[in-house]
Parts: structure tokens; sequence; C-alpha cells
């Protein structure tokens, strides 16, 4: 039995709502990033899967055999099980991956990985789930080397209803090699369209937010080893 479920990510249910819309052009730039893999065959896990948007737009742009998507927030998990349509998707609330079985060919997560206190726990945990030589992609911009993190962090605080620990882009790293995986990163976005809404709670100017998805919003792959 899971022990640190929460109802809602968000104390914001309109932000939490807004989510799929907000994230899909990122969601289509990290299928993309992944390049032509066939996922034909594929077991995929979605890791902090809120309401359930990625893996549903990754299968219809590329059908996989099965998905799995976990989060901590019921409610989220509830919505994306209602929202999955005929797609071979499960959809479980627990904290632990222990849960869900192993196999997993590929897994993602998307602006998840820095809210996770313990980062060996969390790279343990998805190193036994994944086949070996499976790979992991975490994506985010919510670390310490980004120099807008010093104001997104009590932000974020603020709503959020999990703490918000302050990892470093090495301290993400070393976790993940620690724990036998082989680590590599790119610049995410450096190449793609940005949308500019103009100043933001998050972004004083459209530079500002142009430097952050070009420059610090990052995804890590992490290979399991044998």
């Amino acid at each position: 039995m899971s022990e640190n479920l929460i109802n809602t990510w968000s104390k914001r249910d309109a932000e939490e709502d807004s989510m799929t819309t907000e994230h899909a052009w990122i969601w289509r730039e990290m299928i993309a990033a992944v390049g032509e893999t066939d996922f034909t065959n594929a077991k995929v896990l979605d890791f902090g899967c809120n309401q359930g948007g990625f893996l549903r737009l990754l299968y219809d742009l590329r059908r996989y055999a099965a998905a799995v998507g976990v989060d901590i927030a019921q409610n989220a998990v509830a919505r994306a099980e209602a929202q999955k349509g005929d797609r071979p998707i499960t959809y479980r609330a627990t904290d632990r991956l222990s849960d869900i079985g192993d196999g997993f060919d590929i897994a993602f997560s998307h602006e998840v990985i820095y809210l996770i206190e313990d980062l060996e726990r969390h790279a343990g945990d998805i190193r036994k789930v994944l086949k070996p030589g499976g790979d992991y992609y975490a994506v985010t911009c919510c670390h310490s080397d980004s120099p807008l993190w010093h104001s997104w962090r009590p932000k974020i605080q603020e709503f959020s209803n999990v703490p918000v620990p302050n990892h470093s882009v090495s301290d993400i790293a070393e976790a993940f090699r620690r724990a036998g995986f082989q680590v590599s990163v790119q610049r995410f976005l450096a190449s793609a369209y940005v949308p500019l809404g103009g100043a933001s709670d998050y972004f004083p100017t459209d530079v500002d937010r142009i430097e952050t998805y070009s420059r610090w919003k990052l995804m890590f792959q992490f290979t399991s080893g044998a």
C-alpha cells in the first residue's frame, strides 16, 4: 500500500487542469528528441503522469504495445484513467514503482524529478523496472543551476502540496551514476520555436523565457546497464 499519496499536486486547481494544454508542445519535442525509436513492441513508463496527457499523445504519435503512468496525486490519476479511451494504458496512484512490475523498455518524466527528495532511491527504483539497456528520459528546467530558480522555488512551494528540494544538475547526474546508469544530457529545446507569452510570474521578460527554454531546460538520458 502506498503511504505518501496526495489528492492533487497543486493547491491551484486551474493551474493543474491547464497543464495538458500548456505542456503539449513540450511533450511533442520530448518525443521528437528520442529520435526514430520503434515503439511498436515497447512497454513505456511515465513517472509523474499527472492527468495522463503525455502517454495519450505518445500513443497517438508512436503506437506502443503498453504503457503505465504513475503519480501520487490520486485525483489526477482518476482523470487520466477516465480520458485514456481505448489506448493500452494503465494509470496507477502509487509512490512505489515496485507496485507496477518491471520489464519497461523506456521511461519518461517531465518536470517531476526536481520534486523528488531522495534522488538515489528514485534512480535505484527506475533501474529495477527498466530492462537492461533501457532508457529513462527526464526533462526539467527546475534546478539550482538555472538563474531563475532562486525566484521560482519559493513560488512553487507556495502552491505545491509536496516539498520542493534544491537539486543541481550535478546532484541529479551523480545520483544516477551511483545507481549504475550511463548519464548524458542535452539542452532540450535549443532548436525549437518557443511560444512567447510576455511577462509572467515565472518569466520577467520574453528573453528570460527564451534563455530558460534554450539553455536551462535539460533532457537527461539515463541508460540502464546490464
